[in-house]
C-alpha cells in the first residue's frame, strides 16, 4: 500500500507541473505596450527649372543652329541659366549635360565635348555635388576637331536642342 500512495503523490505532482507549465496553469509572459509619439516626416525637394539657353561661337557671337553650318575647327558653347532646388537635411545632386555623347550622334573621335562649367550668381565656379537651392548658369562646349580626316562627317545633321541639363541626387560625401 505504501507503493500506491508513492505512485498516487507522484502523478499528483506530475500532474499539478503540467498544468502549470501548459496545461492551463497559472504560469504567463508578461508584455505590455503604449502609443509613441513619432511625429510626421515631410519630403525635401529636388527641382532645376531652365530658362532659355544661348549659343555662341568661339568668339562669343549667338549662333542660330537652323543657319549655322559647322566645320572642322569650330567650338560652340551652349550656355543656360538654371535655378536649382535642393531641400531636406543631407540633400546633394550633381547638374549634369545629357545627349552629348556617341548615343547622340558626337563621335569622339571629330567632336569632344566638355563636362558643364557650373557657375553662382557672382561668377566664380562650383562644383558637383550641389548641396543648396541657388541659381547657377552651366556651359558646355562642343570643339569639333580641326584633325576630321577627309570628309568625315560633311552634311552631318546633329539635333543639338536635344542638349540639357539634368539634375541627379547623390549621397553626400561622407554622410550616411
Amino acid at each position: 500500500m505504501k507503493n500506491i500512495t508513492m505512485l498516487k503523490g507522484a502523478a499528483a505532482l506530475a500532474l499539478g507541473g503540467t498544468l502549470l507549465l501548459g496545461g492551463g496553469g497559472t504560469l504567463a509572459w508578461w508584455n505590455a505596450s503604449d502609443s509613441a509619439a513619432a511625429g510626421t516626416i515631410v519630403a525635401g525637394d529636388l527641382n532645376v527649372q531652365a530658362a532659355t539657353g544661348v549659343w555662341t561661337d568661339r568668339a562669343g557671337n549667338p549662333v542660330n543652329l537652323a543657319t549655322y553650318l559647322v566645320v572642322p575647327g569650330d567650338l560652340l558653347t551652349y550656355t543656360q541659366d538654371l535655378d536649382v532646388t535642393l531641400t531636406g537635411d543631407k540633400m546633394a545632386a550633381n547638374l549634369v549635360a545629357t545627349n552629348t555623347g556617341a548615343g547622340a550622334g558626337f563621335d569622339p573621335a571629330n567632336v569632344t565635348v566638355t563636362s558643364p562649367k557650373l557657375t553662382d550668381a557672382d561668377g566664380d565656379v562650383i562644383a558637383n555635388p550641389l548641396t543648396t537651392s541657388q541659381h547657377v548658369t552651366a556651359s558646355i562646349t562642343f570643339e569639333f576637331k580641326s584633325s576630321t580626316s577627309t570628309r568625315t562627317d560633311v552634311n552631318a545633321s546633329r539635333n543639338l536642342g536635344n542638349v540639357s541639363f539634368t539634375l541627379t541626387q547623390v549621397q553626400q560625401s561622407g554622410l550616411q
